[in-house]
């Protein structure tokens, strides 16, 4: 099969700096420079949660913004290690191996509150039990099948569903045999949030996390600037921002087709239904700004499963919430409020 290289989800979210239109395509392209720092700004960059996370915090004060930075970096990895399916030694990875956990992390517990939440508010589009089903497909990729057959994925479908999810204060179990969990599309977003939630704490208020293309911003950049988002074409090629929005006291997340490509034609990936095993047809990519980044980063996979009509109506009822999405064909649509330029 013909490789094809994936655009990183970090590219697709692009923060951006002062410069002219120019200048904002460039960045587009991945060749933004964080090495050099503005005045007034303490930043870093990390590998955590198998992606590349940077922050930024304004201050004059470059010994107290990198004990902060340091602060919320230890955070982000002590998090990690709870609501990764990657970690074998994870909460998450426990649940998954023996059906149940006692003592539950109250983070692990919060999550999957919001993830049902999600689940119910989407009609089932997003459901973190998706896990039985995306195993199947990474199975039968290794194996050199390709896809896997309609009958394997009908008979794994029958371990997946959100309402057999049992959440108490601190005990998480199945109620049925051989479920298990992903926390891909909703624990980034929450990750970074608790890596905002961090800084401020140590009284920065202006501040910026982006983990992997999941964003969270508060305050300001140096000079009152506003921190400013570039989207970029969910097509490798097209190497231009289709948008460009402020942010401040938000979150924004994307996600799309191009990730995780199971075929060259992007037709199926890994975002998959989790009420019919297969993937979401109609959209390439689709992003949401929301109050939160576990909202956020749940939402943008609710979308790609539900397509634009069905995901943006949902949105508009939504409080601080829009969407911008583009289809497979390039067609950009967006809900009535989403920041214009």
């Amino acid at each position: 099969m013909k490789q094809r290289r994936a655009i990183k989800r970090r590219d697709f979210l692009r923060i951006i700096g002062a410069g002219s239109v120019a200048g904002l395509a460039a960045l587009a392209l991945g060749r933004d420079d964080r090495s050099a720092a503005s005045p007034g700004t303490v930043t870093e960059t990390r590998l955590l949660m198998g992606t590349v996370v940077n922050l930024t915090l304004v201050t004059s004060d470059r010994r107290a913004g990198q004990a902060a930075i340091d602060a919320c970096l230890n955070q982000m990895s002590g998090l990690e290690a709870v609501l990764s399916r990657y970690q074998p030694g994870s909460q998450l990875s426990r649940l998954n191996r023996d059906g149940s956990l006692a003592g539950a992390s109250p983070h692990l517990v919060r999550v999957l509150r919001e993830a049902q939440r999600i689940a119910a508010l989407t009609d089932g589009a997003f459901d973190v039990t998706v896990k039985p089903l995306v195993d199947l497909y990474q199975s039968s990729r290794d194996a050199g099948q390709g896809l896997p057959s309609a009958e394997s994925v009908a008979s794994t479908l029958e371990r997946v569903g959100y309402q057999r999810l049992d959440i108490g204060d601190d005990a998480i179990s199945f109620t049925q045999a051989g479920m298990a969990i992903t926390l891909d599309g909703i624990a980034k977003g929450y990750i970074v949030d608790e890596g905002i939630a961090t800084l401020r704490q140590f009284g920065f208020g202006n501040v910026l996390v982006e983990a992997g293309g999941d964003l969270s911003a508060s305050g300001t950049k140096a000079q009152d600037a506003p921190w400013r988002i570039g989207i970029r074409s969910p097509r490798e090629g097209e190497g231009r921002l289709l948008h460009t929005f402020n942010i401040a006291d938000q979150a924004a997340a994307t996600s799309g087709d191009y990730m995780q490509p199971y075929t060259d034609d992007l037709a199926a990936h890994h975002i998959l239904d989790p009420r019919t095993g297969f993937s979401a047809p109609e959209l390439a990519s689709a992003t949401v700004v929301a109050s939160s980044g576990m909202e956020a980063d749940a939402l943008a996979t609710a979308l790609m499963v539900m397509g634009a009509e069905r995901g943006l109506a949902l949105v508009e009822t939504i409080p601080a919430c829009e969407a911008y999405v583009v289809t497979k064909t390039l067609r950009v649509l967006q809900s009535s409020g989403f920041a214009s330029a």
